[in-house]
């Protein structure tokens, strides 16, 4: 393998495979190390000795377009949730790892090793997070979240997989969300406040009617990549003060047994984060540049999906906001947890991806501290669809990609 970057051309496609008629499928549900249950569905065919693990940290992955690919390649492959899979208003990365490591170690205990871990989009953070931990001696690992509660990374049986495989990875959930939170909201109380020298959808600062790209100044750019970076300080602030709240009224309930001090430690106090999908990327085709179509993963109007209520971070715990959204706090930033992934390792960059872009890509790779790893670009967007109508989907580039290196990846001892 070399570390070199190529592009998957549209003559070595595979159309999207049916799931193999001798499949047999499993439903597995697990403890992790502090108590949660989450669950797994395996797959396998005859003669699979190879299992991918497909994980993200919000998600529901059973039906992901790979399954059928990689089963038809002769692979086992693993789906599972976390604890916080559909319903990410709790989500805490950390915990999030011992999800992880309980499938590792089911997939271990059935004879499947070395497996392979493969992160699509907040997969890739997820993964890389968990390499990085997995590689740590037990006394290293992380104790505590970012919000100060425990969690017993270094007392669990962290699997680490034999290979890396990461598809359309986004640079993190908190990353992701500092480039595309609004910061032009003037009140937190407010979903219609605009401080109007900010507002990314103003023709005064350069925003045309879709879809015609828009055109913001590089002093524009500046300015507002700032003050995103302000909203999410401020943010923080919030979630750090409602954290304090909560943790003085357990110490005086430990004191005082009061009920009123109980209910008062277990306010759930969720932010509320109005306008996260107004990264100037999504309307102004220029700024870093590549195939991607007009829009965000969440629609073709962001000026309009903004102020809806789908959206990165909308609703959140102070403990999840502070260890998933903030990229001022988290612990899951690919590129801060990519030198920890040592294992072969396989990057695909898809050149229409609307929340890994060149500069992102280039910078995730780079990050990587496996000495085996190959970059691959294939033609689609984010979610792996096709780049253009009627041209091959990415998922289908993609997975010829991933079937041709998994046949070559030497992988080495646990």
């Amino acid at each position: 393998m070399t570390d070199t970057a190529e592009r998957v051309g549209a003559g070595r496609y595979i159309e999207s495979a049916e799931v193999p008629a001798n499949t047999v499928t499993s439903v597995h549900e697990l403890d992790t190390h502090d108590g949660a249950k989450v669950t797994g569905v395996l797959r396998t065919v005859p003669g699979a000795q190879t299992v991918v693990s497909l994980m993200h940290p919000r998600q529901d992955l059973t039906h992901h377009v790979l399954v059928p690919e990689l089963l038809a390649r002769g692979f086992a492959v693993w789906t599972q949730g976390t604890r916080s899979v559909n319903n990410d208003i709790a989500l805490v990365h950390e915990q999030a790892l011992l999800d992880v490591a309980a499938g590792q170690v089911f997939l271990r205990d059935h004879g499947f090793e070395p497996g392979v871990s493969l992160g699509h989009s907040g997969g890739g953070t997820l993964f890389a997070f968990y390499h990085q931990q997995a590689g740590l001696p037990a006394a290293q690992r992380l104790t505590r979240t970012p919000a100060g509660r425990p969690v017993d990374l270094g007392g669990a049986d962290l699997p680490l997989p034999g290979a890396a495989i990461f598809m359309a990875p986004h640079p993190g959930q908190g990353a992701l969300l500092l480039r595309s939170i609004d910061p032009s909201v003037a009140d937190e109380s407010d979903p219609l406040s605009v401080t109007k020298e900010l507002d990314p959808f103003s023709p005064a600062n350069g925003y045309a009617e879709p879809p015609e790209s828009s055109s913001y100044s590089a002093d524009f750019v500046t300015a507002y990549r700032a003050a995103q970076r302000d909203r999410i300080a401020r943010l923080d602030e919030i979630a750090r003060a409602r954290v304090s709240n909560a943790a003085a009224a357990r110490h005086r309930y430990k004191a005082s047994g009061d009920a009123g001090d109980r209910r008062a430690s277990l306010a759930p106090r969720v932010l509320t984060v109005y306008r996260t999908d107004a990264d100037l990327r999504f309307t102004d085709l220029s700024l870093s540049a590549n195939e991607r179509p007009y829009g965000s993963l969440f629609g073709r109007r962001p000026d309009l999906t903004n102020y809806g209520l789908v959206g990165f971070g909308r609703l959140s715990t102070p403990d999840a906001w502070l260890s998933t959204w903030s990229a001022l706090s988290t612990n899951a930033d690919f590129v801060r947890c990519a030198p920890g992934v040592t294992v072969p390792s396989l990057f695909i960059e898809l050149t229409g991806d609307q929340a890994c872009f060149p500069e992102d890509a280039a910078a995730m790779f780079g990050a990587l501290g496996a000495s085996d790893k190959t970059s691959v670009r294939v033609a689609g967007t984010h979610f792996g669809g096709p780049i253009a109508p009627g041209a091959p989907t990415g998922s289908s580039l993609a997975a010829a990609a991933i079937g041709e290196w998994l046949s070559q990846v030497p992988f080495g001892p646990r």
